[in-house]
């Protein structure tokens, strides 16, 4: 298990634009050879969007990208004609396929925190494709077979515990509050990179929200 602490993300975005990115790893120009994936994983990034604030319309392509809402309300328009507002709770993927272009904003009063994640296809190519799952349970994983990838959500009350899915790659984001893992305490931002879990269990210090990611072996 490798831990990656929330203070060694990389800090991009543009501040004077009301716009704060931490990357957990290598990313547009911060190039880092030794981590540019962890199984199908290829981003994971915790944006921070003052009202007003957001991302004009870019290119993506090749790319499983899911995304999580902390606070606030994200404001969602791509080239393939879907528009919607995620709000906590839901989950949001863009399949960019062959390519798609889209624009992301905070569009409310309050600022905006979501955690997104990029995952690379098994094939590439195809044509784009775009959902929103609204309020996803614990108990309902969130598949992304186009990267061979599962998405667990879990919301623990303190001293609650929770399974870590076996798999040959398990990634393990910490959204918020504090938990216990193979005897390492982690915290907001935290992450772990599990290889060939099996048998796991994360024991919350506090209450704690996490993304974990289910990969095959394959990848």
């Amino acid at each position: 298990m490798d831990v990656r602490r929330a203070d060694e993300r990389y800090h991009g975005g543009d501040p004077d634009a009301g716009i704060t990115s931490f990357h957990a790893f290598s990313f547009g120009p911060h190039y880092d050879p030794d981590n540019l994936r962890f199984g199908a994983v290829i981003a994971c990034n915790e944006e921070w969007l003052a009202p007003g604030a957001g991302f004009d319309e870019h290119p993506h392509s090749h790319t499983e990208i899911v995304t999580w809402v902390v606070e606030g309300e994200l404001t969602h328009r791509d080239s393939a004609g879907h528009e919607s507002v995620v709000r906590p709770g839901d989950v949001q993927r863009l399949s960019s396929a062959g390519g798609v272009r889209h624009v992301e904003r905070n569009d409310g009063s309050v600022p905006l925190v979501f955690v997104q994640m990029w995952l690379a296809p098994l094939s590439p190519g195809g044509e784009p494709s775009y959902e929103v799952v609204h309020g996803i349970a614990d108990s309902t994983p969130y598949a992304v077979p186009e990267a061979g990838a599962m998405l667990h959500v879990r919301r623990l009350a303190a001293g609650e515990r929770t399974a870590v899915p076996d798999g040959g790659f398990v990634y393990v984001h910490v959204v918020r509050g504090e938990v216990l893992l193979n005897g390492d305490e982690l915290g907001p931002g935290d992450a772990a990179r599990i290889t060939d879990s099996k048998d796991l269990e994360a024991v919350a210090g506090a209450p704690a929200e996490l993304l974990l990611w289910e990969m095959t072996p394959t990848i």
